[in-house]
């Protein structure tokens, strides 16, 4: 008999909003928040148009808020970020992902979000592990790059991959909400 791997989205899926907009309100504020999106403006409009990266965009994004910051306060800040999820969590979804848990299935969270705010929240939930986009740390400090690809579309996958390499020991479940969670969705059984 073989295994059973529950695969989630974490942003749209567990939650009912992107939570990268959301970690950057609760660290910097509002106002800050519109000013770093107006400023990058102009590579989220050609990346929505597919002309420029998703990752690259992304990372424009990220380094302009967090570069320089040390990463144990960034880590404390996505432990304490994990309370406010629960205010946008998506109650289903949550409620499918411990049906899993309680039938002894393991559960991973796949996303393109930074695993340091992600972790906190689904570790209450019982989830095995988060596999999400790596931000880099030198000295301490985040250099506001990735350290891993951005663990978006079949990247999903491949890091599914990773720590599940025989996919012929396991039926898989996936639950997604985006486009971005398509390759996953197709590597489901």
């Amino acid at each position: 008999m073989k295994r059973r791997i529950a695969a989630f989205d974490f942003d749209g899926t567990l939650t009912t909003r992107d939570t990268l907009l959301e970690f950057i309100r609760f660290v910097f504020g509002r106002r800050k928040l519109l000013i770093g999106f107006l400023l990058h403006t102009p590579w989220i409009i050609l990346m929505k148009v597919g002309v420029y990266p998703n990752w690259k965009a992304k990372q424009r994004v990220f380094s302009w808020f967090f570069k320089g910051m040390n990463y144990d306060e960034f880590a404390n800040l996505g432990s304490k970020f994990a309370d406010r999820i629960d205010m946008f969590a998506n109650r289903d979804t949550i409620s499918l992902l411990q049906k899993h848990i309680e039938s002894s299935d393991d559960v991973y969270v796949i996303s393109a979000s930074i695993e340091e705010w992600v972790r906190p929240y689904c570790q209450r939930l019982g989830v095995k592990a988060v596999l999400g986009t790596k931000a880099e740390v030198i000295n301490g400090t985040l250099s506001g790059r990735f350290a891993s690809r951005n663990c978006y579309g079949k990247e999903k996958v491949n890091r599914l991959l990773e720590a599940e390499p025989d996919r012929s020991s396991y039926y898989l479940y996936a639950y997604g909400d985006s486009s971005s969670d398509k390759y996953l969705l197709d590597f489901a059984d």
